[in-house]
């Protein structure tokens, strides 16, 4: 030892017994980090062995926030908190981490509203630390490859742009938060918030923000960005799955640009290892890059539902009978 190697990076983590955590957990150990504590009100963590057995764990998170605080004051401070808790409590948990002198790294959505983003800018200037977001399709080598393409193309073209997601999900969905508006956002924001970003990222500024349909089960809509024309449709009703949806599976999700298929299936789910190591080099995707996709979110939210304006997703007359 030289006394010069990095310190591996040292991490709580909150919402262990999410769907989520374990692609947090496999994170934070394939970036060499190490998880000194986990909280969850459930104690179903047993995916925890085979990643950080000896990480403490507690389900009250009064004894969690006790023991997050007798590690910085014992020489063994946190670096990182991971946030993997339902949604509305993700601004609130962001606050703890870094009024506990640590950097959060939060799932998606960051926040419901784009007010929650200036209350945690507030926060990061006070005590100078910062809240990163998982926005993991912006590292996907085919977002990528798009970005960079349509970067290179006439500026004044305008792509049409067709995006379907359609996830099914048991009765069990619409009684856990997930069903809950005020607790998830809705459908938009908690299945479709990364791919409004990532059309952000991708087509620049938004210009246009039109609502064709909102239900608990599915949402559809029109977006103008500076250089695309978007019709949208999400769905969590396994009756609205396409007749093209290959025989066996339970979700079907297609993003066209000018009539190509953009594949991104392959390698969605290990994104959150590059988006760690992003974090800890210096590159990770702060306030600013979220606020677009909140604002979008929001908007789909709340806005008036005008079937008859803007171009409609040709899935949505199946769905919506209109």
């Amino acid at each position: 030892m030289t006394g010069t190697e990095p310190t591996a990076a040292r991490y709580a983590l909150i919402g262990a017994a999410g769907y989520i955590a374990p692609r947090h957990l496999k994170a934070i150990r394939e970036t060499d980090g190490e998880l000194l504590v986990a909280y969850d009100v459930n104690d179903s963590v047993g995916i925890m062995d085979s990643h950080f057995p000896d990480a403490a764990f507690f389900t009250e998170f009064e004894r969690f926030e006790a023991h997050v605080h007798d590690l910085q004051r014992t020489g063994r401070p946190i670096d990182h908190v991971a946030i993997c808790s339902p949604n509305y409590l993700h601004k609130a948990h962001s606050a703890f981490a870094m009024r506990a002198g640590a950097d959060a790294i939060c799932e998606k959505p960051l926040v419901l509203d784009p007010g929650d983003i200036d209350a945690l800018a507030a926060i990061e200037a006070e005590t100078g630390r910062r809240v990163f977001s998982i926005l993991q399709l912006r590292l996907h080598p085919a977002i990528i490859a798009l970005k960079q393409k349509i970067a290179a193309s006439d500026s004044s073209t305008i792509h049409d742009v067709d995006l379907g997601y359609f996830t099914s999900r048991g009765a069990w969905y619409h009684a856990s938060w997930k069903g809950v508006a005020h607790k998830s956002g809705g459908i938009a924001t908690n299945i479709g918030v990364h791919f409004y970003d990532m059309l952000g990222f991708v087509f620049g500024r938004l210009k246009a923000n039109i609502v064709h349909h909102r239900a608990d089960d599915a949402a559809a809509g029109y977006l103008e960005f500076d250089m695309a024309r978007v019709r949208w449709v999400l769905s969590i009703n396994r009756d609205h799955l396409p007749e093209r949806t290959p025989q066996g599976q339970s979700t079907y999700r297609s993003i066209t640009v000018d009539g190509e298929e953009i594949e991104f299936s392959g390698g969605f789910t290990d994104l959150h290892t590059a988006s760690y190591q992003a974090v800890l080099d210096g590159q990770g995707f702060g306030l600013d890059a979220v606020r677009p996709s909140i604002e979008i979110v929001s908007a789909i939210r709340t806005a008036a539902v005008e079937p008859g304006r803007g171009e409609r997703h040709p899935d949505l007359y199946r769905i919506a009978g209109r």
